[in-house]
């Protein structure tokens, strides 16, 4: 099976929108960022949601298959990763 690729925390924690695939297997995360302070995250309060389609078309032109939010951590990056493998 191919590997998915997810960006560190860092760059969900920077607000960054990610898109990925495999295949025909495309997916979206987007972080939900809250500050602690105007230059701190507020990880514990953050979260990333993602949804997932499968098909050739972008993420506006086609239907969502399914979504789920996890928390912002490093734990919360693995449960996503292997959510996302087990809907391929």
């Amino acid at each position: 099976m191919a590997e998915i690729f997810l960006p560190t925390l860092h760059t969900f924690a920077m607000n960054n929108i990610f898109t990925g695939s495999c295949g025909l297997f495309r997916f979206r995360a987007v972080p939900n960022v809250v500050m602690a302070t105007p230059k701190e995250v507020d990880f514990e309060q953050s979260s990333i949601h993602v949804e997932y389609w499968h098909g050739l078309y972008c993420y506006e032109k086609s239907q969502m298959e399914g979504e789920e939010t996890f928390p912002m951590s490093e734990e919360g990056r693995e449960r996503m990763l292997l959510w996302l493998e087990s809907k391929i």
